[in-house]
């Protein structure tokens, strides 16, 4: 069950590539990487600017939504289109829409222009990664991988620290336009790159069908549910919650019901009868979920609790995105010395799991040194096991899954991400207010009239009776995310240890 299917008559042989067209190949959807994780940053420090000029205060998170949404939902279906028709044919369009999306965005005069237009781009995005990823499946062997995904993860990490820094300036000194505008000459580079070097890509189509219905599903169910997090997380409860929570079930059930009848499934279910794929993709959703929630915590931990301004608290995230680069090449480096990756990722995980007890430990008077440290220990841990997770789905399936594989993959990676932020923000929330029961403050604060204009002001006793229970909270959150590592961490001693194939895929 564990072992990868015996390799069907309609897939091809492995093609053998040169030093110089995998490097070729690698360079050119590094660009895509780049531009994908960038976006999703870029826009972040801009969007109080966006609210202004187009009054649209109230439906502020859309602007991030409405991209996730769709680039999530398309993910695995770009997936399953490029093992038909392959990997050039879905990337090349994916980066010109991608294009005329963000030239859509740049001109937009009203919030529902820039919604629509963020809804067309994330399209686009969601080809941009599931694409290169597929694209290294295609190339490298399973066994050289590793070296590969920490190069890819060194572009994410590059990205998503320039993406706030570059959409500051560009906002502040320009206007928020020009964080969309800067994308048109990066995906003219990464069209001309990616289409010359990937026409080394032998294709061979098979009769097919496309799986429309699964595809109708798969949307409404990660937008149902993506939306129900939303509204969590802006507090809403009961029976505002019960339709998308209601649309979410019978859509799954539905995809579920779909995929097991569809001649070619959008997610063929072979891909689920593995085990060492099921484990993959565990051990991505899971470790998305942690590193997302410290992510969404950690600027909070260092402005309330530690009282830095908000550019500070970004730039002390940089520790943790430059050790889990470090961390993704050691990984990968270690996968190709010994041929197997569970240990690692066990090992990464596991270190991880240490940095986030660290973290629960940490308060105001704790040394900067000490907590950054803890936030190296995380980064370095997590960025082992990530892209070795991609490298033990894409060795343990079949040829013909590479894509379907890789984008479902991808798929429940995000959804981890959307959980684990919203997750622990409630968590948070709820370890506040458990700390303030029996206090003169109990009922009278929540987290968010700590913060921002019309922040409640407290005498010294209380400031300090409010502070010591957002520690507490922080204390609870922290110890969240190392509790679903360590989920991640049985996930990954169940998982047979498949040797990585030293041929490509």
């Amino acid at each position: 069950m564990d072992a990868p299917q015996p390799i069907q008559g309609d897939a091809p042989a492995p093609q053998a590539f040169t030093h110089a067209q995998i490097t070729r190949a690698v360079s050119g959807v590094m660009l895509c990487i780049f531009l994908s994780a960038m976006d999703q940053t870029v826009v972040v420090p801009a969007v109080p600017a966006i609210a202004a000029d187009l009054n649209g205060f109230g439906q502020l998170a859309w602007i991030v939504s409405a991209y996730l949404i769709t680039s999530t939902a398309a993910t695995p279906i770009y997936g399953k289109l490029s093992d038909i028709f392959g990997r050039r044919a879905l990337l090349l369009p994916a980066i010109v829409l991608f294009g005329i999306a963000s030239v859509a965005c740049a001109l937009a005069q009203t919030l529902p222009q820039l919604i629509a237009a963020r809804v067309v781009q994330g399209l686009g995005g969601a080809g941009l990664m599931s694409m290169a990823q597929a694209v290294i499946a295609d190339v490298v062997a399973p066994r050289e991988r590793g070296r590969y995904q920490g190069y890819m993860a060194g572009t994410w990490a590059s990205a998503s620290v320039a993406g706030p820094i570059i959409g500051g300036w560009l906002t502040e000194s320009f206007s928020w336009h020009w964080i969309f505008w800067i994308n048109v000459p990066i995906c003219a580079l990464a069209f001309v790159a990616s289409g010359r070097a990937l026409r080394i890509l032998r294709v061979v189509r098979r009769p097919a069908r496309i799986d429309y219905a699964g595809a109708a599903l798969l949307t409404v169910a990660v937008t149902a549910f993506l939306t129900l997090l939303s509204w969590a997380g802006e507090g809403e409860a009961g029976v505002a919650l019960l339709l998308p929570a209601a649309v979410t079930v019978i859509s799954f059930i539905g995809l579920v019901v779909q995929q097991r009848l569809a001649r070619d499934p959008l997610m063929p279910p072979r891909l689920f009868a593995n085990g060492v794929i099921v484990c993959g993709i565990s051990i991505g959703l899971l470790g998305s979920a942690a590193i997302l929630g410290a992510t969404f915590l950690l600027p909070l931990f260092f402005q309330l609790v530690r009282g830095a301004g908000e550019a500070s608290s970004g730039t002390q995230l940089v520790p943790l995105l430059l050790s889990s680069t470090a961390g993704a090449m050691l990984g990968g480096n270690l996968a190709r010395r010994t041929g197997k990756v569970r240990n690692i990722m066990m090992g990464g995980l596991s270190l991880t799991v240490l940095g986030f007890l660290g973290l629960a430990l940490a308060n105001a008077s704790t040394p900067t040194a000490l907590v950054l440290a803890a936030l190296v220990v995380v980064g370095f841990g997590i960025g082992t096991c990530m892209p070795n997770s991609v490298v033990a789905v894409q060795n343990a399936c079949e040829r013909r899954d590479v894509g379907a594989a890789t984008g479902t993959l991808l798929l429940l990676r995000s959804l981890g991400s959307a959980l684990g932020s919203t997750l622990v923000g409630a968590v948070l929330s709820v370890g506040f207010t458990l700390h303030l029961a029996g206090t003169e403050l109990a009922g009278r604060l929540d987290l968010g009239s700590l913060r921002g204009p019309g922040r409640i002001v407290l005498s010294p006793a209380l400031e300090g009776l409010a502070r010591d229970a957002l520690v507490g909270g922080f204390h609870i959150a922290f110890i969240a995310c190392a509790a679903v590592t360590l989920a991640a961490v049985v996930v990954a001693g169940l998982m047979r240890d498949l040797p990585l194939r030293s041929g490509s895929t």
